[in-house]
């Protein structure tokens, strides 16, 4: 079947819309025809050349969709479902997916180094040349075919705008501060990045009680996004030093838990020093690969100070996404103040270059 799609072919270059041949779902396969896809940095990452993938391909790891057709063995959903993909794959049954970490199963971690579906082939050509799907979903393609572990089924009442947001951005910043961090009631945070997910960790922390949030930016615009999803305190780095400021709003001591949603070595390293003692900083923004961070290591031992990572908000995708659909529903997980704009699939260049403005705070492409 033929579709149209965004395909990078060089990092560095535009995305280029074409007509994709999609392949039918083989077994344990759905094909899925997408609603929304969702412009996040990860996808920026590639087209720019800090994370290296086989290329041609076709980005778009966040987004919401309807099941088209179903392969031979699928059960869990059926043509007319309403879905939302999971960007990391997993198998279900490995140590990481039984103990409740399945983002880490490596089924997930070598699709999205290979850029093709576990049996090492892809569902997407162009020419009869083959073209590779990103993080096993794909979704700047209006059809995409992908495992069934991809998709999670959602109540069809939900709007599928809405839903799109919940996959990635949302999941991974409020996860970051719920399952990973555990802020606990009653804290202080500090943000570093107030983009699509440095807003959801802001309102993870809205969500869980934690008294003093101090979103950190250097965009006014982001820090007003982080305003209304529950920031208490703003720092605008074009201004002050974020360290020395947070350090004043917490009485010299630094915060309880940080978090990086940016992915640069400097903000990392101001994260961490502007952890308290007995305090946790978490990095969720995703860098380049040659990317190396320094710290006082005797702060991990005199201070007592934790420096960890989160992936994918260290969520159970299958079961947390509908409880950020519930959460939402009850009022409690803000989603309408998060969708800034909305574009056609074929003006997603312009949706990038408004994200690498600052412009957003989450915007859609529109299959």
């Amino acid at each position: 079947m033929q579709a149209k799609a965004a395909v990078l072919y060089a990092a560095g270059t535009p995305l280029r819309l074409e007509e994709v041949e999609v392949l039918p779902p083989q077994r344990g396969e759905v094909q899925v025809r997408m609603y929304a896809g969702g412009v996040c940095h990860s996808d920026l990452h590639v087209m720019k050349g800090d994370l290296v993938m086989p290329m041609p391909i076709i980005l778009g790891h966040e987004g919401s969709g309807i099941v088209d057709c179903v392969g031979e063995g699928v059960t869990s959903v059926q043509p007319g479902d309403h879905v939302i993909p999971i960007w990391r794959v997993s198998c279900g049954s490995c140590e990481y997916c039984t103990g409740g970490r399945p983002a880490l199963c490596d089924i997930g971690t070598q699709m999205r180094v290979t850029g093709l579906m576990p049996d090492g082939t892809t569902r997407f050509r162009i020419n009869n040349t083959p073209v590779r799907h990103f993080a096993g979903v794909s979704t700047f393609a209006q059809l995409s075919t992908m495992p069934e572990a991809a998709v999670v089924k959602i109540p069809s009442d939900f709007p599928l705008e809405k839903a799109a947001l919940l996959g990635c951005g949302v999941i991974t910043g409020v996860g970051a501060v719920v399952n990973a961090a555990k802020v606990k009631m009653g804290s202080s945070v500090a943000v570093f990045g107030c983009g699509g997910i440095g807003l959801n960790a802001v309102q993870g922390a809205r969500i869980v009680g934690a008294l003093k949030i101090i979103a950190v930016d250097v965009a006014p615009q982001k820090l007003e996004y982080a305003q209304q999803m529950g920031a208490t305190h703003l720092v605008n780095t074009a201004q002050e030093d974020p360290v020395a400021a947070i350090k004043e709003l917490t009485s010299g001591r630094g915060v309880e838990y940080a978090f990086e949603a940016i992915g640069l070595t400097q903000t990392i390293e101001q994260a961490y020093a502007a952890t308290r003692k007995m305090g946790v900083c978490v990095v969720i923004g995703v860098t380049r690969a040659d990317v190396q961070v320094s710290i006082n290591a005797n702060e991990m031992v005199y201070a007592e100070k934790t420096l960890m990572g989160s992936l994918y908000g260290s969520s159970r995708p299958r079961i947390d996404i509908l409880n950020l659909i519930e959460m939402h529903q009850s009022g409690k997980l803000l989603l309408d103040e998060l969708l800034t704009r909305t574009y056609p699939l074929e003006h997603i260049n312009t949706a990038y270059a408004a994200l690498e403005r600052g412009e957003v705070a989450r915007s859609l492409v529109l299959a």
